[in-house]
């Protein structure tokens, strides 16, 4: 299923990418991960389920905007 942290927290992008994050290798492509996907590549996590979020209204249009283009070019 989902990569989660200790927290319980879902990993995303570079969380997941041994080379770049600290954490074990959980991802299946040998594409690096884009920034909000999980480990499940061509979903996108954003907002309360990923460790470190702000919680504010202008960080989660933002992460849903960037999200948007991100399905886009995974889905391309």
């Amino acid at each position: 299923m989902f990569a989660l942290d200790e927290q319980g927290f879902i990993l995303t992008g570079r969380d997941l990418d041994p080379i770049l994050g600290s954490a074990p290798p959980k991802w299946p492509l040998s594409r690096p991960p884009q920034m909000l996907e999980t480990s499940l590549p061509a979903v996108f996590a954003v907002r309360d389920i990923r460790s470190g979020d702000v919680k504010r209204v202008a960080s989660a249009m933002g992460e849903g905007s960037i999200s948007i283009r991100l399905v886009h070019r995974a889905l391309a």
